[in-house]
């Protein structure tokens, strides 16, 4: 892939050594509007010869002559809700496999924040479809398949995107780890308190209605105990969730309700239990505990045609991020779907 194929140059990044970042600028919106930077998106990628080289091995200057083949199939790597792309483990994965990982910061999250924009909040889902688009676009240029794998609000997201690209082949596969497809609580918040965001939401979209719970991200974090080093400016344990963005993320639960029909195979995974998602308990990462899975399993079949639901025993809510054995289970799941359904990457 060439320099003018995908657009401004690669920088460093903040994953180290090998890791790169392409800035993919966006078409003003009401923000820049008013003066604030216009959005930007990032795809982040390794490049190829540091992604063959073995674990610990030096890394060599690229070579015409020693470059190895780049891989048939890209997978597109989307975040989810107070999220970004810091999953080298799962690029290792799927290399090792033959598939070529690019990652891509939505605008306004992770590495696309910037000064004067409000982080990790948006009105409308599908104003996403811009950078997705983008990224599909460039992807697709130089690899003959795309896969699409989504984590959470990200699996809401590229499913909705899914099916309104449906019939124009761009997409090969769609895997989704843990997608929020359903509103997690009881009937009244799923029902009265839906129709009143609804309405408030679109009239005062910068109420803050809820606040994540610190718990998950505490268990996660290495200063807090966890196996995961991530950067919590961008990630943040607890963050304050607005009234617009539950309303678009309504709107999309209630679009899958009625039913989708993305046209390519869907691979949808989640833990086999729910925890808690308002305390601490020692069953944070071993179960879903921001997420009911459930939820997620009686609304996977209405994604499209082709679904297959697998549960993961002993998953976390970002099952690429569960204790060992589980992360393996996920992305060995993840590639015996991927190689029955598309061959060798």
């Amino acid at each position: 892939m060439t320099d003018d194929a995908v657009g401004p140059a690669e920088t460093d990044d903040v994953l180290g050594p090998g890791w790169v970042a392409r800035t993919l600028p966006l078409r003003p919106d009401a923000l820049s509007r008013r003066g604030a930077p216009d959005p930007v998106a990032t795809l982040v990628h390794r490049r190829p010869d540091d992604a063959a080289a073995p674990a610990g091995a030096p890394a060599t200057p690229p070579s015409a002559d020693l470059a190895p083949p780049r891989p048939r199939t890209a997978v597109l790597y989307l975040h989810g809700f107070v999220d970004y792309f810091f999953h080298p483990h799962v690029a290792d994965g799927l290399a090792r496999a033959g598939y070529d990982l690019w990652a891509l910061d939505l605008r306004d999250y992770g590495r696309s924040i910037r000064p004067g924009r409000p982080a990790n909040e948006i009105t409308d889902l599908a104003t996403y479809d811009e950078e997705i688009d983008t990224a599909v676009r460039l992807l697709r240029a130089s690899h003959e398949r795309l896969v699409v794998m989504a984590h959470s609000t990200g699996g809401l997201t590229a499913a909705l995107w899914a099916d309104a690209r449906r019939g124009r082949g761009l997409v090969d596969a769609l895997v989704l780890n843990s997608p929020w497809l359903e509103l997690r609580g009881n009937a009244f918040e799923r029902t009265v308190l839906t129709r009143a965001i609804d309405v408030v939401g679109r009239v005062a979209p910068r109420l803050v209605v809820s606040r994540t719970a610190r718990h998950y991200g505490e268990a996660l974090h290495a200063a807090t105990g966890g196996e995961w080093d991530y950067d919590v400016a961008w990630k943040p344990h607890t963050f304050e969730a607005r009234a617009g963005f539950a309303r678009t993320v309504r709107r999309g639960h209630a679009r899958v309700a009625r039913g989708l029909a993305v046209d390519c195979p869907v691979l949808v995974l989640a833990s086999d239990a729910a925890g808690p998602d308002d305390r601490w308990h020692e069953a944070l990462l071993t179960t879903d505990s921001v997420l009911d899975p459930a939820q997620i399993a009686a609304r996977a079949p209405l994604l499209g045609p082709d679904v297959t639901f697998v549960q993961v025993p002993g998953g976390a809510h970002d099952l690429a991020l569960s204790p060992a054995p589980a992360r393996e289970r996920y992305l060995e799941e993840v590639l015996r779907f991927l190689d029955a359904r598309l061959g060798a990457g």
